[in-house]
């Protein structure tokens, strides 16, 4: 997606009419510095509830705590556990990944003080759902009918291994690093190693993590017990032993096989997709967890191919991050599973992704760029895998190669778009005149979130001859840090409705 901005030509039309309302968008706080350092790679911290089944969350419930991710996307954090991540910038030549850390610690063990580590009254910060879209399916009934033994997915040893030179954890030998993990359905387990190695999976944390994730979303606080309890629960027992001073192989080992079997049980008794059934809304914390598994196994490990853009033409990359996304189609577009979002220039297709899983509906994608296309492509095959290995139903998914501008297909889903993201900051001032020919044919009410205006400034001498603002109505806003990829600092964004 595009970062830089270029003029803008004008169309010679009646005068026009505008109103552009300016709208503040509260910052989000910002990280407190952490003083235990992890391995790996992952961008600014965001948190976000885990929904309980049980109508009455108690100390019991569970609190999330995050695995790094090569993503550069914002995930969330238990502010006591791990150092803030870091923002990354897109990939250029002068700006590549660096990791969180160049050696590998574990979690302090905090026996000797009550923490509140379960407690959801620690966490108020965290994003809580505007609504809730009660016509949408989350469950996947193909996840929970039988184990599909044709599904095909990139295990985390497939790009973090002993093979791709890293190096054993908790004392491990060559022999004892493999181990698996059991998703809330009954497809294949994932193979991992316990392993690290510099930008590569954590392993040890992305295990407790999806535990976590698990037990927080799929089940009650009675079926979560055994998952959750303070002294001897098995997320406990995994923070114990990768403690830094423990390093009790054995144990972690021993913690993620009884995981794996009582999950196994609940999902085989049912349980967990009657669960699932209930729920119509994902939790943003899981929804960032499976779009990071995804980029981290396809994107990240060839992000080097998106560094080969030109600045000062329509061929610039850069990306909205997870929480700027939920901003703007949850809170503030309010879209739900029944329409349709389309984003033009979607790169490798981060947000059309994110929209068919947070919001469930229609979402369409069109990118010119050969690298970012082929990318988008592995993602996309990832993502339906990985939506079946969580027993999740997204919406549709289309993402098409080329020129938006000659595509059919994207024509015809935007005479139907609800919503449409056009990141077209360093779009040259052709291509943004060309798409304000194309909004003629959008329908009524249709909102198209740009990070520039395609309305003139009401101050422009030039604003009569302003052919956008005779069909759009436009509201200026201001994002936070940590919302973009090119940079550390907030900017401006605009919501555009079709008269």
């Amino acid at each position: 997606m595009p970062l830089l901005s270029g003029k803008s030509h004008k169309f010679k039309v009646a005068p026009p009419k505008i109103r552009i309302e300016k709208v503040a968008v509260e910052n989000a706080p910002k990280p407190k510095p952490r003083s235990i350092a992890r391995p790996g790679l992952s961008s600014s911290a965001r948190s976000s509830p885990i929904r309980k089944l049980s109508p009455n969350a108690t100390s019991s419930s569970i609190a999330s705590s995050p695995a790094k991710s090569s993503s550069p996307y914002p995930s969330s954090t238990d502010e006591r556990r791990f150092e803030p991540q870091r923002k990354r910038k897109a990939p250029t030549s002068a700006s590549r990944r660096s990791p969180a850390s160049d050696r590998i610690e574990f979690d302090k063990d905090s026996d000797a003080e009550d923490d509140n580590w379960m407690d959801l009254d620690s966490h108020k910060r965290q994003r809580k759902a505007t609504s809730e879209d009660s016509n949408r399916t989350l469950r996947s009934a193909r996840a929970y009918e039988r184990k599909d033994e044709g599904l095909q997915f990139i295990h985390a040893v497939d790009v973090a291994s002993l093979e791709h030179k890293c190096a054993p954890i908790m004392g491990a030998s060559k022999e004892d690093v493999a181990v698996e993990l059991q998703y809330p359905t009954l497809q294949r387990r994932e193979k991992f190693q316990l392993v690290w190695g510099k930008d590569k999976i954590d392993t040890v944390e992305a295990s407790i993590r999806i535990v976590r994730l698990v037990a927080g979303t799929y089940l009650t606080d009675a079926e979560a017990e055994p998952f959750t309890k303070h002294d001897n629960g098995i997320i406990r027992r995994l923070e114990k032993a990768s403690n830094r001073n423990i390093q009790d192989l054995a144990g972690f080992k021993a913690a993620l096989r009884d995981y794996n079997e009582k999950l196994l049980e609940l999902v085989e008794a049912g349980v967990v997709s009657n669960n699932l059934e209930n729920l119509h809304e994902l939790p943003s914390e899981l929804t960032d967890f499976i779009l990071d598994q995804i980029y981290d196994r396809t994107v990240a490990p060839k992000v080097e191919l998106l560094s080969k853009y030109e600045n000062g033409t329509d061929f610039v990359y850069g990306e909205l991050l997870h929480p700027f996304i939920t901003k703007i189609l949850v809170e503030q577009a309010k879209m739900t599973s029944d329409q349709v979002f389309v984003d033009l220039g979607s790169g490798v297709g981060n947000v059309v992704l994110q929209a068919a899983l947070e919001v469930g509906c229609e979402s369409w994608g069109c990118e010119m760029m050969e690298n970012a296309c082929n990318l988008a492509e592995a993602q996309e095959k990832e993502f339906h895998a990985r939506c079946l290995l969580w027993g999740i139903e997204p919406g549709e998914v289309h993402i098409e190669r080329g020129d938006f501008r000659k595509n059919a297909l994207i024509h015809d889903a935007l005479k139907r778009a609800d919503v449409i993201l056009v990141n077209n900051k360093a779009f040259t001032s052709q291509l943004n005149d060309d798409l304000i020919r194309m909004f003629l044919d959008l329908k009524p009410g249709c909102k198209i979130i740009s990070l520039k205006s395609f309305v003139a400034d009401s101050k422009s001498s030039h604003n009569i001859n302003d052919v956008g603002s005779t069909i759009l109505e436009v509201e200026e806003c201001t994002y936070p840090e940590g919302f973009v990829s090119w940079t550390n600092a907030g900017g401006q964004y605009y919501i555009s409705t079709r008269k």
